[in-house]
């Protein structure tokens, strides 16, 4: 199967490597549909984005839904991107580069990112949208949709996301992570239009 375009550095391949060894199987295809998503926005809306930078942040952006890095006070976001930080420390990042990869990271739980100020946060914050909630969905092409989800399909990304947030929801009730469920996550898992797409790309491979 052919690859999907991305970013082929050292620090990209250090992040899907991160990515694989830590996430569920569909957390790890959640996170590399967010930057494809993410990526082909930005492309068609001719925004000036650091790829590399966009990536890492799409593979990490859930880092903090995992057990072991899942911080007992702070929402999985915050956490995620300090754990961001460190990694792109270790990778040699300058300062103000491993601050923005934590930003976006922090950002993608916000409701309107604007592009104009991040325009990686906003990439990611409506390509996690469409992914999760199926928000927006009309502004991708469908042979992108289709295309994407049938390299990285969903598995059970309903039962392993709600779970996570329904635990996060659990131990920070003042979490945005909470508020997401309260206001009904799983029901726009459920009935997420990329559902229907994925069955799309099933048939026609």
């Amino acid at each position: 199967m052919t690859e999907l375009p991305r970013p082929r550095t050292a620090v990209a391949q250090a992040a899907v490597e991160v990515g694989r060894a830590y996430y569920p199987p569909a957390l790890f295809n959640h996170c590399l549909r967010s930057y494809h998503f993410a990526a082909d926005a930005g492309r068609r809306l001719g925004l000036d984005v650091d790829d590399e930078l966009l990536f890492v942040a799409a593979l990490l952006h859930d880092i903090g839904l995992v057990a072991v890095f899942d911080s007992a006070t702070e929402p999985f976001e915050i956490s995620g991107g300090h754990l961001a930080e460190v990694f792109t420390w270790g990778a040699g990042w300058p300062e103000a580069r491993r601050r923005r990869a934590g930003e976006v990271i922090v950002r993608h739980m916000e409701d309107d990112v604007d592009p104009a100020v991040d325009p990686e946060g906003h990439l990611l914050e409506i390509a996690t949208g469409l992914d999760v909630s199926g928000r927006n969905s009309k502004q991708w092409p469908r042979s992108t949709l289709v295309e994407v989800l049938h390299r990285y399909p969903r598995l059970d990304l309903t039962d392993v996301f709600a779970g996570c947030f329904d635990e996060q929801a659990r131990r920070k009730p003042d979490s945005l992570a909470a508020g997401f469920v309260r206001s009904g996550i799983r029901a726009r898992l459920e009935t997420n239009p990329l559902n229907d797409v994925q069955v799309l790309g099933d048939r026609s491979a």
